[in-house]
């Protein structure tokens, strides 16, 4: 189909386009910005009046839950979620069940996520064996079946001579690592953020250089192999302030925060709201300035979901019992546009966070509206005001710690290779 997106304001970051401007697709590709192609007859058009018109948003952190937790989500109910929050692209980790670590695996979601047709989805692939951190996976294997990276989810390699030797192999394959920076030790059992706060809840604390001395050692190994490495889900700040030093000292290694970091804090555990219960902890308020800062001086690359959609029984039982993790992809959008309400980052520069800098973390060619490019495309409404109801979210997920704020920002459409995949409700 044709289409035309008329009189919204575009932004670009990947261009530097931010101004009112209508947009031409045609099969596909978007085939004109602001001056329409030589006999181009559309066959449908948007009004985009008082709307942002962007490219259609890049998360790089959400579990879809299949295969292995189909209970609790799976691709069709998620990626339905995501068209519905100006999201085109998602990139899984390999924490499924079983895990990414063979080619059949990779192609089985692939295969799922075709089938429904509302995202691009794509995967991590396994760093070592069963995520055990003892063998190296078959990284090869795994790169030719289609993983943009490789990634040991949540599970650490303690060894370091394991590590070393993961490092060199995916740095021979010109792989992106995807490290989540966590001392198991320093962790132990703990369930919240060490501090005044898990010290009068009674909640085993996980210290803030649980991260930082994570942060340093794999700093340590990514000078020594070379490799490119993004750090995922910080959450401290001075884990932000070493992660600025080695850019500046030229180390090719870039870094994500997940968009609940940003607004919330320990303190919003409250009564012991099993909601706000994340891994990464939620931290200080001193952290999560840490975090905005990092985000405006461009040491944070880009702004994730972490996505983890969980059944009602597993937030359920006292806060250390229940598992962690956040209903987020509805969220991903209205949360980063209040830190364009909170002077943090400009409206163009938020937009970058959600689809330029996480494509290019990927080497995907999306993320960007030039003529030429996929039309995967969001259109939203900055101003429409909107409060979350856990039971009005897509996805099967509903723990979250949004429920009743007020949100900004709300999808008007979502368009994937230049299908309409959601059109807001009237």
């Amino acid at each position: 189909m044709k289409i035309a997106i008329r009189a919204g304001r575009l932004v670009d970051p990947a261009n530097e386009v931010d101004r009112q401007a209508d947009l031409f697709i045609a099969d596909g590709k978007v085939v004109g910005v602001g001056r329409m192609p030589e006999g181009f007859a559309a066959e449908r058009e948007i009004d985009a009046t008082g709307q942002v018109v962007c490219p259609g948003l890049v998360d790089l952190q959400a579990r879809l839950r299949e295969p292995g937790e189909e209970h609790k989500a799976d691709i069709a109910s998620e990626t339905r979620a995501a068209a519905r929050a100006g999201i085109t692209t998602l990139c899984c980790p390999p924490d499924t069940r079983p895990v990414i670590d063979t080619p059949a695996v990779v192609e089985l979601i692939h295969r799922r996520a075709e089938s429904s047709g509302l995202a691009r989805v794509f995967t991590l692939g396994a760093l070592t064996r069963g995520l055990a951190g003892k063998q190296l996976s078959e990284m090869q294997a795994l790169r030719q079946a289609g993983c943009l990276g490789l990634s040991n989810a949540l599970e650490p390699v303690a060894d370091t001579l394991v590590m070393r030797r993961a490092l060199e192999y995916a740095a021979g394959l010109g792989m992106t690592v995807f490290l989540f920076a966590e001392d198991p030790w320093l962790r132990g059992q703990g369930c919240a953020h060490e501090g005044a706060v898990s010290t009068r809840m009674g909640l085993p604390g996980i210290p803030e250089i649980a991260e930082t001395i994570a942060v340093a050692r794999d700093l340590a190994l990514v000078e020594q192999t070379g490799v490119r490495a993004h750090f995922c889900q910080l959450s401290t700040r001075k884990a932000v302030r070493k992660l600025a030093r080695a850019r500046h000292d030229g180390l090719p290694v870039s870094a994500s925060v997940a968009a609940h970091q940003l607004h919330l804090t320990d303190m919003d555990l409250g009564e012991y709201n099993v909601m706000a219960h994340v891994r990464p902890p939620l931290r200080s308020q001193r952290d999560r300035d840490g975090l905005r800062e990092g985000l405006r001086e461009g040491v944070i690359d880009a702004i994730c979901s972490d996505h983890q959609p969980q059944d009602a029984d597993a937030k359920l039982g006292p806060f250390s019992a229940t598992e962690p993790g956040i209903s987020a992809l509805e969220t991903l959008l209205p949360l980063t546009l209040r830190l364009v309400r909170d002077g943090v980052l400009s409206l163009s520069q938020a937009i970058a966070r959600l689809t330029v800098e996480p494509a290019r973390i990927l080497g995907l060619e999306y993320g960007d509206l030039a003529v030429g490019r996929p039309a995967d495309v969001c259109v939203f409404d900055p101003e429409a005001l909107w409060t979350l109801r856990a039971e009005e979210l897509v996805s099967r997920g509903k723990n979250t710690p949004f429920v009743d704020w007020d949100l900004e920002g709300r999808v008007s459409y979502t368009l994937l290779g230049g299908r309409i995949v959601y059109q807001a409700a009237r």
